[in-house]
């Protein structure tokens, strides 16, 4: 048998296409609940509830300093010894969007924290609402110069999909891995994922820097 068969490739072809899709919809459901949940976190740091703030740093160094494999598997199969039954798609989409908000909150915390204080100081000058001071003044100034570094963990989140195999869920290498096993054949179909991951993760790189150019731009931060 040759080393590299195209008819292998093309017979890959489906299996791939199927994981593909399951791959970017768990990258992109994931790294929707990462911002907004991490977000949210950022936000509940910087409670001048001492309690409140020390309680959300705990967590999120715990969630940061277990591997996302355990809390994977724990929330899938230890969950149903106490009663909690979730579905493999819903368990390991919530755990990757988790696990990963953790991350994104200390980005947000970054960037929060790089807002000059004088601007603090110019909204409570105004008598501006705490909601107002977040919407219109402190976010827009933060989160443009941390798009590149949320755009890291989105890559990075994608290249982390193929520990949804561990719970069933059918993302694009347990699909190579089907078609491997129906044909006594892996090289191709393993390869072509190789390929797939590193098209995807330049193209979204690309895309991540052609955002934080113009969200610069836009609120004149270069």
């Amino acid at each position: 048998m040759s080393k590299w068969d195209w008819s292998y490739v093309w017979e890959a072809l489906p299996y791939l296409y199927r994981g593909a899709i399951v791959t970017v919809q768990a990258t992109v459901l994931s790294f929707a609940i990462a911002l907004v949940l991490g977000l949210i976190i950022a936000l509940i740091r910087q409670s001048p509830n001492r309690y409140v703030s020390t309680a959300m740093t705990e967590v999120v160094e715990f969630i940061r300093s277990t591997p996302l494999l355990l809390q994977v598997f724990f929330v899938y199969f230890v969950g149903p010894q106490f009663g909690i039954l979730i579905p493999a798609w819903t368990a390991g989409i919530s755990m990757l969007g988790i696990h990963y908000a953790a991350y994104c909150s200390e980005v947000y915390r970054a960037g929060i924290l790089a807002v000059e204080e004088g601007q603090w100081e110019a909204c409570t000058a105004l008598n501006l609402s705490r909601i107002r001071t977040w919407r219109t003044i402190i976010l827009p100034q933060a989160i443009p110069p941390i798009v590149p570094a949320l755009g890291n963990y989105f890559v990075g989140m994608f290249k982390e999909t193929p520990i949804l195999a561990a719970i069933a869920i059918l993302e694009m290498l347990q699909q190579a891995k089907i078609f491997g096993a129906n044909n006594y054949r892996y090289t191709e179909a393993i390869v072509m994922v190789g390929f797939f991951f590193l098209v995807f993760s330049l193209a979204a790189s690309a895309i991540v820097q052609s955002v934080s150019i113009w969200l610069n731009r836009r609120y004149r931060l270069q």
